[in-house]
């Protein structure tokens, strides 16, 4: 009698796609898992103060009451409608000054002395700034936002156009491409991977900034639940905000990256 392989399977089907997608998610959870149970047993066996951090199970269960009585969904609503204003308008700004950076010598060299200066003033050392001249609206924390997602977004633009292979455009001139044809088929679609690149960067930076400019003249936003919590000692309030913007920020990265593969499909892969 015979006994019958069973062989795994195939990685075409619909369970092969299936378990290569679980171990993937299993292989990128281990460290986060492993995070999570050292913050729920550290303060449970005495290791750090529980006053100070609470078990996880704890802040869950703050963050769920947060969830349901509607105050988390009022906070998250008011950050993200300012951190995405300020994003899409450094997308909108910054991708088509650096295309005309990157492309145009005469423009690099009248602006890289003015770039050079403000690229290295730190976002938040010009908060005082924006609340003097824009007021502490939000006019002010937008146009932060706008400030500290337009530098990598048009510094990684400059970089991608610059980088694309000489001998590409050499080729494409060759072929009797005039400048737009030859910026549309062969510079744009190059350069996306690094504009991408800085998009994902200015993302993430965008909710970095935006938490430390809500601490100043906010009534709404996870910038102000986080310090308002801290100022009333509200520990698992805090530390809810702080996972909140830690999934937002997961998303809005992950969001971005499928992006870049929608719009890099000649690509081979696109690592998250």
């Amino acid at each position: 009698m015979t006994v019958p392989v069973v062989s795994p399977p195939a990685a075409g089907t619909w369970s092969g796609r299936l378990l290569g997608y679980a171990t993937r998610l299993a292989h990128r959870s281990v460290a986060v898992l492993a995070l999570a149970a050292v913050w729920e047993l550290a303060p449970r066996a005495g290791l750090v103060d529980r006053v100070f951090l609470p078990p996880l199970s704890e802040v869950l269960v703050t963050w769920f009451e947060l969830l349901r009585n509607g105050q988390l969904a009022e906070h998250v609503a008011a950050s993200m409608t300012r951190s995405f204003a300020g994003l899409a308008l450094a997308v909108v700004t910054a991708i088509p000054l650096g295309l005309l950076i990157g492309w145009y010598r005469p423009l690099a060299n009248l602006l890289s002395p003015l770039l050079e200066v403000f690229r290295n003033t730190a976002a938040l050392a010009l908060l005082p700034v924006f609340v003097l001249i824009l007021g502490l609206g939000e006019t002010s924390k937008i146009a932060l936002v706008l400030y500290a997602c337009s530098w990598p977004i048009l510094l990684n633009t400059i970089a991608g156009v610059k980088g694309v292979d000489p001998l590409l455009v050499r080729s494409a001139r060759s072929m009797g491409l005039n400048h737009l044809r030859l910026f549309q088929k062969v510079i744009l679609p190059a350069a996306v991977p690094t504009i991408f690149t800085g998009v994902r960067l200015a993302g993430a930076y965008s909710i970095l900034v935006l938490v430390a400019a809500e601490m100043v003249g906010a009534k709404a936003g996870l910038g102000y639940l986080i310090n308002y919590a801290q100022y009333n000692f509200a520990i698992t309030d805090m530390y809810s905000g702080i996972i909140t913007i830690s999934a937002i920020g997961l998303l809005v990265n992950q969001l971005l990256v499928a992006g870049e593969r929608r719009f890099s499909t000649w690509r081979v892969d696109v690592a998250a």
